[in-house]
């Protein structure tokens, strides 16, 4: 299942309210906002993780995806753009 996001009525960011612990369910209320990488989408999480598995190597990016170097470092500038303008909204 897929965290949401958005909001599938009006497409506003969405807010955590209630975390609850399934141990001894203690609840924690209030408005949380989510972590910068969580705010990707699924597809870009998966990437950030290879790349830092790959120690930040755009070249065994490439083989192990099987795309070209240029396509992969394509993907990390648009994933550095996505991040700024996340940091710009907070």
């Amino acid at each position: 299942m897929r965290f949401p996001l958005h909001c599938p009525s009006c497409d506003s960011e969405m807010k955590v309210i209630k975390l609850s612990c399934t141990s001894c369910e203690t609840e924690v209320l209030g408005k949380f906002s989510l972590p910068n990488l969580s705010r990707l989408d699924v597809e870009d999480q998966e990437f950030i993780v290879q790349f830092l598995l790959n120690s930040g190597s755009l070249k065994e990016m490439a083989i192990k995806l099987g795309k070209s170097y240029p396509t992969v470092r394509n993907k990390l500038d648009d994933l550095i753009e996505k991040l700024k303008k996340i940091n710009e909204i907070l």
